[in-house]
Order: C-alpha cells, then sequence, then structure tokens
C-alpha cells in the first residue's frame, strides 16, 4: 500500500464516504435579511406603534414623519452589518492546488480537493502540505508549522519516531497538517484526514461558528435601550393614568399626548450619532495603523479589560536573533539588535577574534542568503542559518569574500535524526571541517574545546552547566565546532574529534515598543497575557523580560490545561485566571482560555497572526489581527488590523476608542436630558390641565433637525486629555450610570420646568394654542444650543474648553438655530410644523431664559470637581 498508494478501484467507494478535500463556506445572511433585522428593537416597536395611531387618528404628517425616521434607522443599520464574512473562504484558499501522488504505482498530480483518506502524497522543499499527513518517509524534512502552532523555529520531521496519540500538535513530529509549508527536504506521508477533520479544518468550524461574544458597544447600547423603551413605556402609562384620573382629556387628546411622549422621549438621532462617532474613531484610528474591519468594534479597544496577545509576530519581531555568545572558557559575547537588520553591535571585553572564528564555522557550514532589497534586508533560507549571517555584518565579517576564500568541497544537510549540519571547505592549503548543531550532540564529537590557552580537553561537566543556564533562561542553543582533515576526507569520516568552539545564544527577540506598550496598558488598568505554542521556558523568558509575570511564576502549558480541564471546569477556571503566560497552547485552547475570560466579567481583545488565533478572535469581544504578518484567516476573522504589526499601535488605538465611548457618553446624556425635558414638560402641562405643548411632529423636528446636527457635531469631539490614565470602564457598567442621571435629571429639570412656565405663562395670558407652542419650541431649541455646547466635558467648564477645538460644533449651534428661524419663513413647512416668525424682543427673552441652563450645569460641574 505504501508504494503502490490508493488503487483506482478504491477511490468511488472512498469519494462516497469521504467527499471532497474542501471547506464549505458559511452561509452569509442576505440584505434582506440584514434590513429585516433592524427592526428589532424596543424603540422601533414603539415608534412603529405611534405611526399607526397617528395614521388612525388622521395625523398624517406626523406618521410619514415616523416612518421616515424608521426607514433612514433601517437602511443605517443595514449597510453597517453588510460586512463580508471571508475566514472560511481564505482557509479554502489555504488548501488549493495540486498534490503529487503515488497511485497504481505511479507518481501523478491531482487537485488538493481530490484527496482522499489513504492517499500516498510527496512532499519536497516549497510544497502546501494539501491534507493531514502521516509521514511513511522522511529526509531532511522541515516544515512550517508558524500559522497553526505559533512556534518561530520550523519543525523537523522524523517518520520513524513513534508520538503518543495525545502529544500536542506542535511536537507531532511524524505528521504533516494541511496548509503548512515544508520548509527544506523531502518526505512521504499517507493521508489521514481531509476537509473539515483536517487541524486547520477543525478550525474552520470554529471560525464559521456564530459568534458567542458581542463588541462592548453594542452590549451597553442594548441594555441602554431596553432602559429607555422600559422608561419610556412606563411614562406613556402613567401620563395616561394622570390624565384619566384629571377627567377633562378626550381619547384622541390623551393619544395624541401619549404619542407625542413616545416620540419626545426616544432618541432618533442615535443611529446617526453612533454612527458618525463610530466613523470619526475609524479615521482616527486609520492615523495610528490600525484599520477598521467592523464599525462597531471602533470603541471596543476603548472597552478591553484584558489583553491576550500572541508571541511570535505580535510581541516578538519573529526572527530569530543571536544574543550572546558562551566561550569553553567562560568568555561572554552580547549581542545586540533584532531580527534580519544587522543593526547592532557584539560588546565584550575580550578580543572578538575567538568571536569570530566561532561565527566563521556557522557562516560556512550554512545555506542561507542575506541580501539588501530596496529599503530593507531580505533573507532566504533557514532562520538559524540567516541569524549566523547577520552576526557575521555585526562583527565585520564579509560574507562573500569568506565564502569565496573558503570554497565549499561538501555539505552536511540537516537531518532531524542528525541534529547537526556541516561543511568541508578548502583554503590556504588545508581542508577544515565546520560544524553546528544541538549542544548534546556535539559534545558526542568532540574531543577537546578551545580555551585561550589553546585546545584543551573537553570537560562535559563545564560545557552541560553552561548549556542548563542559558536553556533557563529561554534560549534556543546552538554549538560550533572545527576540525583540520586530510585533503581527500569524506565528511562522513570525520565526524569526531572536533574541537568544541563554544556556544550561540539565540531567541525570537521582544520589539522594542512591546515594552513601553504593555507599560501603558498596565497605567490604563488593562491585564495583559501572552498566549503561544512556544516551548514554556522560553515563553517565561519573553514574559519576565516584558514584565508580564515574575521569574517564579507558573507558565500554564497546553497538558496542563488539559489536566486540569480533564478534572472540571472549576479547575480549568481556576488555573486560567491565575495564569498571564500560557505556552504550547493549541488553538481551541486558546479558544477556551478567551472564553473563560469573558465569562469571568472580562472584556477580552485578543491579538495574534495565524490560523491558530482565529478561533479565539471569533471568540473575543475584539479580535486584533497583524497586517503584514497575519495570514488571511487572521485577518478575516479579527475585528481590527494592525497595519505595522506593532504592538504599540493596539495601545493607541485604545485611547481612540476611549474618546469615541466618551464622546457616545455626550451625545446619549443630550438626547436623553431632552427626552427627560420633555417627558416633564407634558406630566406638568397634565397636572396643570393644559392641552399639549408640543405637537408630535414639531418633538420629531426638535429631534431630528434642531437637536439632530448638535448632536451628530457632539461627535466630533476631540480628546479632553489623561484618558489612558484611568481605571477601563467596568465590564457591567452601564451606559446610563450615576453621572450620566445626575445631569439628565438636573438638565431636564431645568430645561422641562422652565418650558412648562413658559407655556403656563403663555396659556394665562390667552396666547392662541399655536403661537404658545410656536415660542415654547423656540426654546427649547435655544436650551438645545447651550446644552450641546456644555455637553464638550462632564467635568471642565465650558469656558476652559479650546472654543474652535470642534469646529463642526461651533458651526451647528448657530446652524440649527438658522434652520429652525428659516422654517418659520418656509411656507408649507412652516404650515406642517405650525410655525411662525417671531420678534427680536421675543427671542432675546427666550435666549435670557436659556441662558440660565448655562449657569445650572457650570455650577454642576463645579461641585463635582470640589467633590473630587
Amino acid at each position: 500500500m505504501l508504494k503502490q498508494g490508493l488503487s483506482s478501484e478504491d477511490i468511488p467507494a472512498l469519494r462516497v464516504e469521504y467527499g471532497l478535500n474542501v471547506i464549505p463556506a458559511p452561509p452569509l445572511p442576505g440584505v434582506i435579511l440584514l434590513f429585516a433585522r433592524q427592526f428589532l428593537s424596543p424603540f422601533i416597536y414603539i415608534l412603529l406603534l405611534a405611526a399607526i395611531v397617528s395614521f388612525l387618528l388622521g395625523q398624517t404628517a406626523s406618521g410619514v414623519f415616523i416612518v421616515i425616521v424608521l426607514l433612514l434607522n433601517a437602511v443605517i443599520g443595514t449597510i453597517q452589518e453588510f460586512s463580508a464574512q471571508k475566514a472560511a473562504a481564505a482557509l479554502r484558499n489555504m488548501v488549493k492546488g495540486k498534490a503529487r501522488v503515488i497511485r497504481d504505482g505511479a507518481a501523478q498530480m491531482i487537485d488538493i480537493e481530490f484527496l482522499l483518506p489513504g492517499d500516498l502524497v510527496l512532499l519536497a522543499s516549497g510544497d502546501k502540505v494539501p491534507a493531514d499527513l502521516m509521514l511513511s518517509h522522511s529526509q531532511n524534512l522541515s516544515i512550517d508549522e508558524s500559522m497553526l502552532t505559533g512556534e518561530s523555529i520550523a519543525v523537523n520531521k522524523n517518520a520513524d519516531a513513534v508520538i503518543p496519540e495525545d502529544t500536542p500538535m506542535a511536537d507531532r513530529i511524524n505528521a504533516a497538517f494541511a496548509g503548512t509549508i515544508v520548509n527544506t527536504g523531502r518526505g512521504q506521508g499517507i493521508v489521514q484526514s481531509i476537509g473539515l477533520n483536517t487541524e486547520i479544518g477543525r478550525i474552520a468550524k470554529d471560525v464559521n461558528k456564530e459568534r458567542e461574544s458581542e463588541p462592548p458597544l453594542m452590549i451597553r447600547i442594548r441594555r441602554f435601550t431596553y432602559q429607555v423603551a422600559g422608561g419610556i413605556m412606563l411614562a406613556i402609562v402613567a401620563l395616561i393614568l394622570l390624565m384619566f384620573w384629571d377627567g377633562t382629556y378626550a381619547l384622541e387628546a390623551m393619544l395624541l399626548m401619549a404619542i407625542g411622549l413616545a416620540v419626545s422621549t426616544i432618541p432618533e438621532g442615535l443611529p446617526a450619532a453612533l454612527t458618525v462617532a463610530l466613523a470619526i474613531g475609524m479615521r482616527r484610528m486609520a492615523r495610528h495603523n490600525v484599520i477598521i474591519r467592523k464599525l462597531v468594534a471602533v470603541e471596543a479597544l476603548g472597552s478591553c479589560t484584558f489583553i491576550c496577545s500572541d508571541k511570535t509576530g505580535t510581541l516578538t519581531v519573529n526572527e530569530m536573533t543571536i544574543r550572546r555568545i558562551v566561550l569553553p572558557d567562560g568568555k561572554t559575547y552580547e549581542i545586540s539588535g533584532e531580527g534580519v537588520a544587522p543593526g547592532g553591535e557584539v560588546s565584550s571585553e575580550h578580543s572578538l577574534e575567538p568571536a569570530k572564528l566561532l561565527c566563521t564555522a556557522g557562516v560556512l557550514a550554512n545555506e542561507a542568503h542575506l541580501d539588501y532589497a530596496g529599503k530593507e534586508w531580505s533573507s532566504e533560507g533557514d532562520i538559524v542559518d540567516v541569524a549566523f549571517l547577520v552576526l557575521a555584518k555585526k562583527l565585520g565579517i564579509s560574507v562573500t569574500a569568506l565564502r569565496e576564500d573558503n570554497p565549499c568541497k561538501a555539505l552536511i544537510p540537516y537531518e532531524s535524526e542528525r541534529a547537526f549540519s556541516g561543511s568541508l571547505n578548502h583554503a590556504a592549503g588545508k581542508t577544515r571541517l565546520y560544524i553546528k548543531g544541538s549542544p548534546e550532540k556535539m559534545m558526542q564529537m568532540c574531543s577537546q574545546m578551545l580555551t585561550e590557552n589553546g585546545p584543551v580537553p573537553i570537560d562535559i561537566d563545564l560545557l552541560t552547566s553552561q548549556f542548563e543556564s542559558l536553556a533557563t533562561q529561554g534560549y534556543r542553543l546552538l554549538s560550533l565546532g572545527m576540525r583540520t582533515v586530510a585533503d581527500d576526507s569524506q565528511a562522513e569520516e570525520v565526524l569526531h574529534d572536533v574541537t568544541f568552539l563554544g556556544i550561540v545564544a539565540m531567541i525570537d527577540p521582544l520589539r522594542p515598543e512591546a515594552y513601553e506598550a504593555v507599560k501603558r496598558c498596565r497605567s490604563g488598568g488593562i491585564e495583559v497575557a501572552m498566549i503561544t505554542g512556544d516551548h514554556p521556558a522560553t515563553a517565561k523568558a519573553i514574559s519576565v523580560d516584558l514584565g508580564l509575570c515574575d521569574q517564579n511564576d507558573t507558565v500554564v502549558s497546553g497538558p496542563m490545561l488539559s489536566e486540569m480541564t480533564a478534572k472540571g471546569a472549576g479547575a480549568a477556571r481556576e488555573l486560567i485566571l491565575s495564569a498571564r503566560v500560557f505556552a504550547r497552547i493549541e488553538p481551541q485552547q486558546k479558544e477556551h482560555i478567551v472564553t473563560t475570560l469573558r465569562e469571568s466579567g472580562h472584556f477580552v481583545a485578543v491579538t495574534g497572526d495565524g490560523v491558530n488565533d482565529a478561533p479565539a478572535m471569533r471568540s473575543a469581544n475584539a479580535g486584533i489581527a497583524m497586517g503584514k504578518r497575519g495570514t488571511d484567516v487572521a485577518r478575516e476573522s479579527a475585528d481590527l488590523i494592525i497595519t505595522d504589526d506593532n504592538f504599540a499601535s493596539i495601545v493607541d488605538g485604545i485611547e481612540e476608542g476611549r474618546i469615541v465611548y466618551n464622546n457616545i457618553r455626550k451625545v446619549i446624556a443630550l438626547l436623553v436630558a431632552t427626552g427627560f425635558s420633555a417627558i416633564l414638560l407634558f406630566f406638568l402641562a397634565v397636572l396643570a390641565g393644559l392641552p399639549m405643548p408640543l405637537s408630535a411632529v414639531q418633538l420629531l423636528w426638535l429631534n431630528l433637525v434642531a437637536n439632530g446636527l448638535q448632536d451628530v457635531a457632539l461627535a466630533f469631539e476631540p480628546k479632553e486629555g489623561g484618558e489612558l490614565d484611568k481605571q477601563p470602564r467596568a465590564p457591567n457598567e452601564p451606559i446610563f450610570e450615576r453621572r450620566i442621571i445626575e445631569h439628565v435629571l438636573l438638565t431636564g429639570a431645568v430645561m422641562g420646568g422652565l418650558a412648562f412656565l413658559v407655556f403656563w405663562t403663555l396659556h394665562q395670558m390667552n396666547t392662541e394654542i399655536d403661537a404658545a407652542r410656536n415660542l415654547t419650541l423656540m426654546l427649547m431649541v435655544l436650551f438645545g444650543n447651550f446644552h450641546a455646547l456644555n455637553s464638550r466635558s462632564e467635568t471642565r467648564s465650558l469656558f476652559q474648553i479650546r472654543f474652535f477645538a470642534n469646529p463642526f460644533l461651533i458651526l451647528a449651534v448657530p446652524l440649527a438655530q438658522l434652520i429652525h428661524i428659516g422654517a418659520m419663513y418656509t411656507p408649507g413647512l412652516s404650515d406642517v410644523l405650525a410655525l411662525q416668525p417671531i420678534t427680536l424682543t421675543q427671542w432675546g427673552i427666550l435666549l435670557g431664559v436659556a441662558c440660565s441652563l448655562v449657569v445650572v450645569e457650570e455650577l454642576h460641574k463645579f461641585w463635582h470637581r470640589q467633590k473630587q
């Protein structure tokens, strides 16, 4: 079977049993369905009822206005939700193409989608693995699995290895997984799983599930919607009961009063203002290299209390860097700089010549290339080999000259079974063997070690202590050696009596800006945890350096989490909540961690760049993908994309998210206070036995046109400063909290109370009802003007804010006044709204009354500042 592969006779039955090697696309909701969803809101139900009653009572203008508001709201919502969901498509693209298989004993190329379990697949360098395979043969085979596991280093495969079934994916060296890339060597494998049954397919299932979490803003807005809707219904019932108790109101008058109250209290301008606030935040975030894929995610970062960050390519540069050289006699060299850019230097109090000799061995036993292309350095080959080329640049060694002066006679390629590579090079009449490999393997081949006094017998105990000391610090270790041999020597004959040159300690280094970014997160009350598929020792070293944990803290590994999960949900939850570093974590476990944090009350953001991050990003309140190194799946699963792969950009996004939320709070406070003033105005009018103080059409005009411009303009308010010096909002904190309630009750009482006094006075003066309503509406418009200006800050005085910092609001206030005055002189519109021109004296008196609102709000802010 292994040599012949599947036979043509087997294929039809297998095709019926297993189907195609594809990942099906999730169904997408249509535009009609999205449009229909927009009407599933308590606000909408109340307005629909108000529209129906308006038409039944012959109030056509009011009914038409309400219907227009409903349709506008639905269109805006549909546009927001109609975003392309391409995660499954991106996953499918990762397994498209051709595969080389053996069928009926002959090699052939077939479409990947036609692969079946039992197929014998041939792999070569550069191939994308087409399905999950159990390797039957491997030769110098290494596979880049970073998109599945987050592991920086390509995994060396060994078909002969015997691996327990419960071994974590990152350690299954006898298997290859769909979507991963063959880095070096060749291999053969039997297909074990195809389509949704592969590791990448299981991730696809998770990505395609309906998202369990919601953006924080949507949670708060929904809660606010139900609170306000409940309040409106109670107010309407109370108003009707009050009119029944009065006994002087006809049924039609009571229904019109109820409609007017509903229209006046529902914040019709909220959808437009919310959309504008989010769009402004999206544009501002783009300036900080944060691209928003879903509009409501703009505010999500500002609400997050916990960030789960991937290590590879997010906190680190995803490029192996040699950080330290340790010679057998204890001499140490520290190397600065990160990644493939040769910037940095080698520092030591000792001569650099021994370090250069060691580096020479690493450069000659090497198949990689490093070139300067355009504005940045580019590399090709194994990232460990590239790290030696970068080290050579830092030591002032010309790689080109070194290779020309030491031509290679024979190359010993790296194989995982041997754990070393080398080369025979001829120079200056001598042939030398240069070799590099794992410390354990090198000690077996070496009989002496190089010191400042020349070669001496190897000291195994000394070298072992050096290895162990570096390993506990999270470094990846490689040892190097050399030997002079006869010119006619064969490489395989001289792998003994080698001179041990020293050790290099490598690490995928932290991004320089990651330190400050994590510090700023902490100062803003946001917890940060690292979740990686890398080795626990490496993860801990990075985390200690970054300040995520202490040296004595425990790193939670994948097997450890599986063990706790088997004991029960409570044990796993306790382990997750107590840890800040997770290593050897598989995709489903990462999703489990995120879900646990979210269920524990955190608003969770997840960063990542690989396929392994996609399920967790879908489960989080905010998924953040890296734009440069991120896979298509990660980007399409994310709510936000960091275009420069800079963790620090996330912090800028957090600040902008908090600014957006603050502006949304200001808009909501403005709208609700206006609604409360109308409620108070209506109740006082009923208690005084007065007719309806404003008609439903006038109230819609007030909310959508006169005040609507100012609501939207307030969303442009810039930052006040100190947003990142404050703790994040509690996840269960509603939008409608104590500060806003205070503001609504105070300003609403002033506006509603004074508006009633004006209306009552006009009624006492026997003013015609339309004229009284006309003046009362003008007063409410003026109140809205002053209220919008004072809403620019919840604590700072209006006179302390830079006046033109928000030019849109400064223009919107007089424009709203002019539009209302213009409506008084516009035939048709003035008839519908029952408006008529007023005298300058009347306007001046109303202006003076409205100014009292500024005095009250300034005193309230002053009291709060003194209290703090």
